[in-house]
């Protein structure tokens, strides 16, 4: 029945998932503690805001601290999430254990002060950086130091947002734009579930999100919600999604690069973004675009949650976070994009949805990944995100408007160092580079001449 080589290829792989389950085990375990840490802190400091506004106008020196414990004793910690993939491309000097501590406490002061930011960053730099640590003390490969880190985002990202599926695939697919490391595949799912569930033993709860069924199936032959009308909406949305994934992106890159230009002295650069923030706050006569955004006390104030209701954004509300965001990061504060993305994505997913008549909780639904998947790249990771989250009768609608979104993106993201290795449609020009970021250094050399 079986050959002797066919015998030894099953020995081989029996011992490559044994050994990688091992090594899950205490990379989960570390990581899932760490961010069940971190997001109980997280909500701590955001309801401690809620009731001390006037903390928000200690942002500018909250800035000041986060750039003076970066400059002390960040080094080469203050690049993040890029700093991960770059190591994942061809691992070096590693990922200093120091990253971990570091962005955690400068991400829960940024929340503490009211900056727009999210938690998805914070958590895929813990898990880099524990992850790296393990590897060092094993003394792996360098092929297997790579599939280590993405184990280690992989339980970042899925803990932090209870999504291990998504998590996985994530982790293999934001690494290269158009290619996949299926050999990491089946470590990376045990590494995100075994981080979710020991976040959630922790007694750690995420968000509960709902799309309300508003009809039944019109195919009979499909397990899917079908209906024509609403593809070419959720087509149009998808596309207008992936726009404002471009637009998040260049936004958030041009604060970053024409702050350090036009701002000689570094430490000016946080103190003058939160005064900015703070300025844009009275301005709008509004608090709504601060923190995460997710829920607010509030009942009448624009949050992820009350996107899902009809009337609970405002026209512009997405650009207001969009806004409010860029500068945050931008300009020196920590955090992640993520679920910042999330409220953008959201918040026009309820205008499109009241604008053309489709369901707005299932447009804010759609905006809510599909953003997320233009500004990351990950169309496949997001559609497995809309399944895990919001229920799989409308993934045919998650699919379509991810995958547009993807498209309509561009050679762009918030991760820069993401390497482009099979081209989006149309794009030809640009198939020879290597980055993210040496596609827009090259787009930006190209206006200049």
């Amino acid at each position: 029945m079986f050959s002797k080589k066919s015998t030894t290829n099953y020995f081989s792989i029996l011992i490559h998932l044994l050994k990688w389950t091992l090594i899950a085990f205490p990379v989960a375990a570390l990581v899932g503690s760490v961010v069940a840490l971190f997001l109980w802190l997280l909500d701590v400091v955001t309801n401690f805001r809620f009731t001390h506004g006037w903390l928000l106008y200690l942002l500018p020196l909250a800035g000041l601290l986060i750039w003076w414990l970066y400059k002390t004793a960040g080094k080469n910690a203050e690049s993040g999430n890029n700093m991960i993939l770059d190591e994942i491309h061809q691992p070096g000097g590693g990922i200093p254990l120091r990253m971990a501590p570091l962005v955690l406490i400068t991400t829960i002061i940024t929340h503490l002060f009211g900056g727009s930011a999210g938690r998805e960053g914070t958590a895929v730099q813990i898990g880099g950086s524990l992850s790296s640590l393990i590897g060092k003390r094993l003394k792996l490969s360098t092929d297997e130091t790579k599939l280590l880190l993405m184990m280690g985002v992989a339980a970042g990202f899925g803990a932090v947002f209870g999504t291990p599926l998504t998590g996985a695939i994530f982790a293999l697919e934001v690494v290269y734009i158009g290619r996949m490391n299926y050999k990491a595949l089946l470590p990376c799912l045990i590494a995100s579930f075994l981080a979710d569930m020991i976040c959630s033993m922790w007694h750690i709860h995420h968000t509960q999100y709902h799309i309300q069924i508003v009809e039944s199936l019109k195919s009979s032959t499909s397990i899917f919600h079908f209906d024509l009308l609403l593809i070419g909406e959720v087509i149009i949305g998808g596309a207008l999604f992936g726009i404002t994934s471009l637009l998040f992106s260049e936004f958030t890159h041009t604060v970053k690069s024409y702050s350090k230009e036009w701002i000689k002295v570094p430490w000016l650069i946080p103190v003058i973004g939160g005064g900015i923030v703070i300025l844009l706050a009275f301005l709008l006569g509004t608090n709504d675009y601060l923190g995460l955004g997710v829920s607010n006390p509030d009942p009448n104030a624009v949050s992820i949650l009350n996107c899902f209701k009809a009337g609970g954004a405002d026209t512009w509300s997405w650009l207001w976070k969009l806004i409010f965001t860029g500068i945050t990061l931008g300009m020196g504060f920590k955090g992640g994009e993520v679920t910042p993305l999330f409220f953008i994505g959201a918040a026009l997913g309820n205008t499109l949805g009241t604008l053309c008549g489709a369901p707005v909780d299932l447009m804010a639904g759609l905006g809510f990944i599909a953003v997320f998947a233009g500004a990351t790249n990950t169309p496949i990771a997001c559609t497995l995100m809309g399944i895990e989250l919001f229920g799989g009768e409308y993934a045919l609608y998650y699919a379509i408007a991810c995958f547009t979104a993807y498209y309509f993106s561009g050679h762009t993201g918030i991760y820069t160092a993401q390497r482009v290795i099979n081209k989006k449609g149309g794009m030809q020009d640009e198939a020879e580079i290597q980055t993210l970021g040496d596609i827009r250094s090259r787009r930006i050399n190209n206006r200049k001449k």
